[in-house]
């Protein structure tokens, strides 16, 4: 719901591309992490193995300071001569790579500057009000060249899809308008916002590569087409949909295609708009017609064929498919085409099925799945079947793709070990997997926080987890100083893996001295559906609970420092901030973000507005009296804890608004805070890195101003 993780663990300066990683250096010489080295940490999205299993590509992302963006660039690995690592693309504008089925082509996502072509607003660091150049198609060949785009228009590419046979390609746009129909438009609403009434629905073309090369190679780029022509030349028209296309997969046999739908805005106010629907593309109409395949409360993410090319995977996080509880943990299903008929992988499985971290097999799959602080490889050979955990290493699996013979490519982390693409042989060979990459190796050299899972019990006897990192050095030391920094999502956990970012910034804390608690609380992954469940719809004052028991019990065991209590969140995490400096004076500093103070006018303004209501059972006058207790407005006047506040000023996730009635309520209250507005920002600060950067810059300065002062 209000998790930022997924979207940006990604960042910083990459410190080069050996394979082999040094030797490590003795505990007792490695220098601390500094403040300018956290924020040059190397992101690792994508990891995609090529059928053939010889190459692996990868995108990553790090902060690009002189040009105030983060760039995402594209990385290959080829085992060929012991095996090296190039940086594929130089843009800093790519990502979502996807092989050709013959291993020979690269096919990726760019809003880079085409040849011939206007520049985007990122590439010339213009404000936020200059248009961006639209994302387009790109193709590569995996032995070297140059990118060159083979899709053209004034509309993003959604989502596409290689054909099994290599020779097409399948993308999803808006629907375009030709240059006469914009020109009538913004004569008859200048710029006016029609909301809702604007809004269009997507199509989804087949590009055929035997017309797109041979324009490629004659033009050096694609030709501009006619003045009456929307979208890209040759590119024909499969469908049209009512909804936007989020995802977009073909099936192994050529048959099928394969989408899920989403809300044609940027908010998702119905769950319904999101299901997962087939095209069968051996039908002989001009203009196909999508089947529904699913129909539920749940919204779907994750999609990929099996390789029988009959069922499609997918996965959720958000509602329920089972029963009327909202938002168990994240679940894994497959939809048989044909029949409809729905059915749960792993149901087994006590943790929660990261969603997407799934690669399917020739008989099963493997997923990633969390269990308490461990995220952890495992196989199920059917719906039905028993899951086995692989062997493997202690810490966190993701990013997981399978080559056709069963290799397997995947990032791995801890605490202590710096985030990494590495190469398996099989599923079996897991725990012999060598690094392909060290992109982190900086980190590698540096003296990391050393942490550990701490166990407690909550006023209702409910078990809880979380972890505790330590300051370096000073592991199971005793009267420490204490940072209580609260995860977002709620759906999501903390745990054994390495994370720099200005979300997570763990480390910098534990440099100056702080242990930092982070409570797994109720709503948390990975500890069981119930765990999970038990959130709703109490969503703040139950895990406060939670973790206010955590506190009290690292005090009575003399490892936390009474008088030297501070708390931190942000997005969900946020939420829980601003809801315990009300129930407690005994934290003497707080930092939050992108947090809610009320649950009615945030249900207005939120992108996931369905969640919430699914959540407290109901719309704000449907549940008015849970709505208003649960908002930590209602019980403002209890602060006395110096607050600092940050906010993305286009954050629709958590409107900003939300901020502003923090600040003013905590400034008529003649509390000490401080609010920060990020120009142009959303809810993950993706925007510019010095913003991130400031941020944790003024937590820290705040940290030491008031939560160190006894």
């Amino acid at each position: 719901m209000k998790s930022v993780r997924s979207s940006f663990a990604l960042k910083a300066a990459i410190a080069g591309v050996l394979l082999t990683v040094a030797p490590a250096l003795s505990a007792q010489s490695k220098p601390k992490v500094s403040f300018d080295e956290f924020f040059n940490a190397v992101g690792v999205g994508s990891v995609r193995i090529a059928p053939d299993g010889h190459s692996v590509v990868m995108s990553t992302d790090r902060a690009d300071w002189q040009q105030e963006y983060f760039r995402r660039d594209l990385w290959l690995y080829r085992d060929a001569n012991g095996g090296s690592l190039v940086q594929l693309t130089q843009s800093g504008h790519d990502g979502d790579p996807q092989w050709s089925p013959d291993s020979k082509w690269i096919a990726f996502v760019s809003d880079r500057k085409a040849p011939g072509g206007k520049t985007g607003a990122r590439e010339r660091g213009d404000d936020a009000e200059t248009a961006e150049k639209a994302s387009q198609l790109y193709l590569i060949a995996a032995d070297g060249g140059e990118a060159f785009p083979i899709t053209e228009g004034d509309e993003d590419v959604h989502a596409f899809a290689w054909a099994p046979d290599g020779r097409s390609v399948y993308f999803a746009t808006r629907q375009p308008w030709t240059k006469s129909k914009t020109e009538e438009y913004k004569k008859q609403w200048k710029d006016v916002v029609q909301y809702r009434d604007a809004e269009r629905g997507d199509q989804i073309f087949q590009l055929n590569l035997a017309t797109a090369l041979p324009r490629h190679y004659a033009n050096g780029t694609l030709t501009q087409p006619p003045a009456e022509v929307a979208g890209t030349p040759d590119a024909k028209l499969v469908l049209s949909f009512d909804l936007a296309i989020g995802e977009l997969v073909c099936a192994p046999d050529g048959k099928r295609l394969g989408f899920i739908s989403s809300s044609i805005s940027r908010r998702q106010e119905k769950v319904t708009q999101h299901e997962v629907y087939g095209v069968d593309l051996t039908a002989s109409d001009a203009v196909l017609t999508p089947r529904k395949l699913t129909e539920n409360n749940a919204q779907e993410a994750g999609l990929k064929w099996a390789a029988d090319s009959r069922h499609l995977f997918f996965g959720t996080d958000i509602g329920s498919i089972e029963g009327s509880r909202w938002n168990p943990q994240p679940r894994l299903y497959w939809v048989e085409v044909e029949s409809r008929k729905v059915e749960r992988w792993a149901a087994k499985f006590e943790g929660a099925v990261q969603l997407g971290e799934y690669t399917p097999l020739r008989d099963g799959l493997v997923f990633a799945g969390r269990l308490g602080t461990q995220v952890q490889y495992y196989r199920v050979a059917s719906p039905t079947a028993d899951t086995v955990k692989l062997s493997g290493w202690a810490g966190t699996y993701s990013a997981v793709t399978a080559s056709a013979e069963g290799k397997l490519a995947f990032t791995f982390s801890t605490l202590q070990k710096p985030t990494e693409v590495y190469l398996a042989e099989s599923v079996e060979k897991l725990a012999s997997a060598h690094p392909i990459t060290t992109f982190n190796k900086l980190f590698a050299e540096r003296e990391l926080p050393q942490g550990e899972p701490f166990r407690w019990t909550a006023a209702d006897g409910t078990p809880v987890e979380g972890m505790l990192i330590y300051p370096p050095g000073q592991l199971h030391a005793k009267g420490l100083k204490m940072l209580t920094l609260i995860h977002g999502g709620p759906q999501d956990s903390d745990g054994d893996h390495f994370e720099m970012d200005w979300y997570q910034w763990t480390t910098l804390a534990a440099n100056e001295g702080w242990l930092v608690f982070q409570p797994n609380y109720r709503g948390s992954i990975g500890y069981g559906d119930n765990f999970a469940l038990d959130i709703a719809p109490h969503i703040v004052s139950t895990p406060g609970k939670d973790i206010l028991a955590g506190v009290d019990e690292l005090v009575k065991q003399g490892i936390a420092d009474p008088h030297q209590l501070a708390i931190a969140g942000y997005s969900y995490g946020g939420y829980m901030t601003n809801w315990l400096i009300t129930q407690t004076t005994r934290f003497k500093a707080a930092m939050t973000g992108a947090g809610a103070v009320e649950h009615a006018a945030n249900w207005g303004n939120d992108d996931t507005s369905f969640d919430d209501a699914g959540l407290f059972g109901g719309r704000p006058w449907e549940q008015q009296k849970v709505y208003a207790e649960e908002a930590a407005l209602n019980y403002i006047d209890r602060v006395r804890t110096p607050t600092h506040m940050v906010a993305g000023s286009d954050d629709i996730r958590v409107a900003v608004l939300e901020d502003y009635l923090l600040d003013r309520a905590l400034n008529s209250l003649g509390i000490p805070s401080s609010l920060l507005i990020f120009p142009g920002e959303g809810h993950g600060l993706r925007k510019n890195p010095w913003h991130g950067r400031i941020k944790v810059r003024e937590e820290l300065k705040w940290l030491e101003k008031y939560g160190d002062a006894k």
